[in-house]
């Protein structure tokens, strides 16, 4: 058995489709520098040709929005800057394809080194893109999966968005890769698309061949070559009954995310762009938990984006969710989050560094436009403020502090601004955490997140495989700072969240309700199962199972005791 990511669920099993790339070899001889030049420019306008034509095939597949990652392909290939440095190498003497290939790897391993795994994953957008620009350079195709006509599952190293959009879901069952993550665009794709997905399956390429049968469970991430008749006739049946249990999640969308003893508790959703709410209505969110707004200033061409564009973003999405709060994360950037048009300074732990709203404190022009949206955009819906990374209570009160001035200018502006904003903190750090009590005197809201606290806590880099064992957001010590934030925040009357994603595991459930957790934010897909869970259990007796897991010594204990309580249930 071999073993993957589960990005889109589903089980299946079907017949291999080994999809791989043509090989690339540089060419060895060089024209003229002009003839270079305008080979380079004829592979840019066939490249572009290519992109319009994909968008226009997977029309009517996807979304409006899902099709923007093309207009994204569009804009990286259009980008004067990476286009530039292709001419400028080939103008110094390099072959227009070398010089492709250079800047493109220049560019994916910028991306690839960053830490958040949203930005991350970029990576295989530049790599798609230069890709194909590359493969036209030296007149090489690009294979095309929309001449498949049998059911298979799809393997590959890799899938780029090109070619999950290309995936026409009467033929193709399924796709297993050796590489990619949970946030990557092939996966968000196949998620839009129902088609049941595995990433990161080390293995499976060597392991199999064109023809050969697999039995994939996209649930948990199992996959078994030439499975057994026993075998298949099992995945067979589980996953005709996870269809079924899909269909009949859709009946909670309007349902209350209630325990059995009437205990009830906000399922809100995770979002990155207004384009996002689609997914938090379809799915029944209760609220958006965690808008990270930076992602509109990674969008950013060439400057920090003005105060009307983020108003009119900030608006949609406070119109769209008509009522239902929303909580913006101000400016969440530094670390492994660049921006193009600012140079952070040099550090050696940029992550403990310059960032978020250390950054927002010291550029207070840059922080004071952000509050000057939200603040104008507050008035069309139920807006709440909370800001990243405090660490003591000096610097929310400074960040608070000049929310209030800037609500008071645009007051005497004449701006019609929300009522009661609310306005939080993240807790992710682990001083905040200890000092919750203080800190729930001043903020109205807590909302931890799970992610960089463990690693802060565990003192492990995330995204470091070689500590990889070591970010256990289960841990007895995790769970306890968990413990002291939401009980600062009750006993000063306060709600408390978590937004990382520890929100969406079914086995953190029981524990984070049991421990009095308010709002449970995670990505859209994950809300109706995540609420079929809370509905399942009984809040009183949850409250019993959090005391006990607190005892436990290790996460493996903890997860172990929970995962055999609701076996037995």
């Amino acid at each position: 058995m071999l073993k993957g990511i589960a990005v889109s669920s589903g089980i299946v099993v079907g017949k291999v489709y080994k999809y791989v790339q043509p090989q690339i070899v540089l060419q060895e001889t060089r024209g003229e520098t002009a003839s270079e030049l305008a080979k380079f420019k004829e592979a840019v306008a066939k490249t572009e040709a290519d992109i319009t034509k994909i968008k226009e095939r997977a029309t009517g597949k996807l979304k409006p929005e899902e099709l923007e990652i093309f207009d994204a392909h569009l804009t990286m290939l259009q980008d004067p800057e990476y286009q530039g440095q292709i001419e400028m190498k080939i103008n110094d003497g390099s072959n227009a394809d070398a010089a492709c290939q250079e800047v493109t790897d220049m560019m994916v391993n910028m991306f690839s080194m960053m830490e958040d795994e949203y930005f991350k994953e970029r990576a295989a957008d530049i790599k798609d893109v230069g890709h194909r620009l590359l493969c036209n350079i030296i007149g090489v195709k690009v294979p095309d999966l929309t001449t498949i006509d049998e059911e298979v599952i799809i393997v590959a190293s890799d899938l780029t968005p090109s070619d999950t959009a290309q995936m026409d879901k009467n033929y193709i069952i399924g796709f297993c890769t050796e590489e990619g993550g949970r946030t990557s665009h092939s996966a968000i794709m196949a998620r839009s698309l129902e088609i049941p997905a595995v990433v990161g399956c080390r293995g499976i390429l060597e392991g199999t061949k064109d023809g050969d049968i697999i039995a994939m469970d996209a649930t948990t991430g199992d996959v078994i070559v030439s499975p057994s008749e026993d075998i298949v006739a099992d995945y067979t049946k589980r996953g005709d009954a996870l269809k079924a249990e899909k269909e009949a999640l859709k009946v909670l969308v309007d349902q209350p995310s209630i325990s059995l003893d009437g205990h009830k508790v906000e399922i809100a959703a995770n979002i990155g762009t207004p384009k996002d709410v689609d997914g938090v209505i379809k799915n029944g969110g209760e609220a958006v938990g965690l808008y990270r707004t930076e992602f509109l200033y990674m969008d950013s061409v060439d400057d920090f984006p003005d105060e009307e564009t983020q108003f009119v973003a900030y608006k949609e999405v406070l119109e769209r969710m008509n009522g239902k709060r929303v909580v913006f994360r101000t400016l969440d950037i530094g670390g492994d989050k660049k921006l193009n048009y600012f140079e952070f300074p040099e550090e050696l732990n940029p992550f403990l560094g310059y960032r978020a709203v250390r950054l927002c404190l010291d550029r207070q022009d840059i922080f004071r436009t952000q509050l000057r949206a939200i603040l104008r955009a507050s008035a069309y819906g139920r807006a709440a403020i909370m800001f990243p990374m405090i660490a003591t209570i000096d610097e929310f009160k400074r960040a608070k502090a000049l929310y209030e001035e800037e609500r008071e200018k645009l007051i005497k502006e004449g701006y019609n601004v929300g009522e009661n904003i609310e306005v939080g903190m993240m807790v992710e750090i682990p001083a905040s955490a200890i000092m919750a009590e203080k800190f729930a005197q001043y903020a109205d809201f807590f909302s931890i997140g799970t992610n960089d606290l463990t690693q802060y806590t565990m003192a492990a880099d995330r995204g470091s495989k070689e500590v990889s064992y070591l970010y256990q957001p289960l841990n007895p010590g995790v769970l306890t700072l968990i413990k002291k934030a939401i009980d600062a925040a009750h006993k000063y009357g306060k709600w408390c969240g978590v937004c990382g994603e520890l929100a969406s595991d079914v086995v953190a459930a029981p524990i984070l309700l049991g421990l009095g957790l308010d709002e449970f934010s995670m990505t859209a897909p994950s809300i109706l199962p995540a609420r079929k869970m809370i509905r399942s259990l009984n809040y009183e007796e949850m409250k019993g199972l959090a005391e006990k897991v607190l005892d436990l010594e290790s996460q493996d204990e903890i997860r172990a005791y929970v995962e055999d309580y609701l076996k037995n249930r």
